[in-house]
Parts: structure tokens; sequence; C-alpha cells
């Protein structure tokens, strides 16, 4: 899941820059308009990229879902200071 996250937020990415470099290099030539539309696009399309990217997948551990791992689990409740350390 997170590769094919990875993957689509890239392919967001490449296609905002896209429309920026297409938009001021060709379009603007024959209608700025146009160029300023593909500009508002792409200005969009960075948040919406983020939020897909990180998004929480079906099977993607959340971060205070224990992992079953007992010692793994105290170890980061000690961190969130949800447990008192031994000593």
């Amino acid at each position: 899941m997170l590769a094919r996250r990875k993957h689509l937020y890239f392919a967001m990415m490449g296609l905002c820059i896209g429309l920026f470099v297409l938009a001021w290099g060709v379009v603007r030539l024959w209608s700025v308009p146009a160029a300023v539309a593909m500009c508002v696009v792409a200005m969009v399309i960075p948040p919406v990229a983020a939020i897909t990217a990180n998004r929480r997948g079906p099977d993607d551990r959340w971060w205070d879902d224990p992992s079953g791992d007992a010692r793994s689990d105290e170890w980061w409740d000690e961190l969130d200071g949800k447990k008192r350390r031994r000593q």
C-alpha cells in the first residue's frame, strides 16, 4: 500500500510540474487565460497529493494501535508517557 501511495504522490507532483511548465512554456503563447487556468489546477494538486500520500491504508498500523509485540508496545507506551518507566 505504501509503495502505491508513493507512486501516486510522485505521479501527481510530476503532473503538477508538467502543467506549470507546459502552461508558461507553450500554452501562454496562444492563450494566457488557459495558462492561468492550468496553473490554478496545478496549484490544487500538491495538497491533494499530500492528503493522498498520508492517508491511512486498511493494513497500516496507526500510531496508537497495539502491534501485538508486548515489548515493543511497552516501549512505545513509555515514550508516549502512558506508563511510568521501570526502575
